[in-house]
C-alpha cells in the first residue's frame, strides 16, 4: 500500500535531527529569532500536524507562530542556614505549560479569534516555537462548515484562557490513555483506599 504525502512529512518530523528537517530548521531558526513573539504566517510549517488538529486552508482560519521561553523554574541555591528541604528550590513547577503560554499569547494578539489547537515546530537553547491554529467564529465560511461551526457557540469563548485546548486539558489532568475526558486525579489507587 502506498503512503500519502502527509505520511512522509509525518515520518520526517518524528525524528527531525536525522532527516532533512534538520537543515530546514537550521535556516528557519535564524529568521525566526529576528521576528517578534507572535507572527502571523501564510501556511503551516507542519502541514500534516496542522491538518490532523483541524486546520483547513480556507477563510476564517489563520496560523500564528509564537516564540516562548525555554526551561523550568529551577532556582539557584542560595547560601543560608536552612536545610535543603525548606529552601523552596526543588520541585517548583509552573501552573501552565509553555505550550499553553504560547496559546494564550496568540489569543491575546488576535482577540476576535479562538484558539483551535497548537503544535511544536522548533527550539534552540533559549526559546521554543509553537504554531497556533486560530479560527474566526463570526466568519460566514466557518459558520457554514459542518466540522468547525461548533466553535461559533458562545460556550467556546476563551478556549485558551480556560484550558479547553488539547494542551490545556492535558495540563489540567483531563487526558488519560484512551479515555478521552476522564480525569487522572484522584488516581484509581487513591479511590480504592478512600473507603478504608
Amino acid at each position: 500500500m502506498s503512503k500519502s504525502y502527509y505520511a512522509y512529512v509525518r515520518d520526517a518530523w518524528k525524528d527531525p535531527d536525522s532527516t532533512y528537517v534538520q537543515e530546514l530548521r537550521w535556516e528557519r531558526l535564524q529568521q525566526w529569532r529576528k521576528e517578534g513573539s507572535v507572527t502571523k504566517i501564510r501556511r503551516p510549517t507542519r502541514i500534516d500536524r496542522a491538518r490532523s488538529l483541524g486546520y483547513k486552508a480556507k477563510q476564517g482560519i489563520i496560523v500564528a507562530r509564537v516564540k516562548t521561553r525555554r526551561g523550568g523554574l529551577r532556582k539557584s541555591r542560595y547560601i543560608r542556614g536552612r536545610r535543603t528541604q525548606r529552601m523552596g528550590k526543588n520541585k517548583i513547577t509552573g501552573g501552565m505549560s509553555i505550550q499553553r503560554i504560547a496559546e494564550g499569547r496568540a489569543s491575546r494578539k488576535f482577540p476576535n479569534m479562538e484558539v483551535l489547537n497548537s503544535y511544536w515546530v522548533g527550539e534552540d537553547g533559549k526559546a521554543k516555537w509553537y504554531e497556533v491554529i486560530l479560527v474566526d467564529p463570526s466568519h460566514p465560511v466557518i459558520k457554514s462548515d459542518k466540522n468547525l461551526n461548533w466553535i461559533c457557540a458562545s460556550t467556546n469563548k476563551g478556549r485558551a484562557e480556560r484550558g479547553k485546548t488539547s494542551a490545556g486539558r492535558k495540563g489540567r489532568g483531563m487526558m488519560t490513555r484512551g479515555k478521552g475526558t476522564e480525569k487522572t486525579r484522584p488516581s484509581l489507587r487513591s479511590n480504592l483506599n478512600r473507603g478504608k
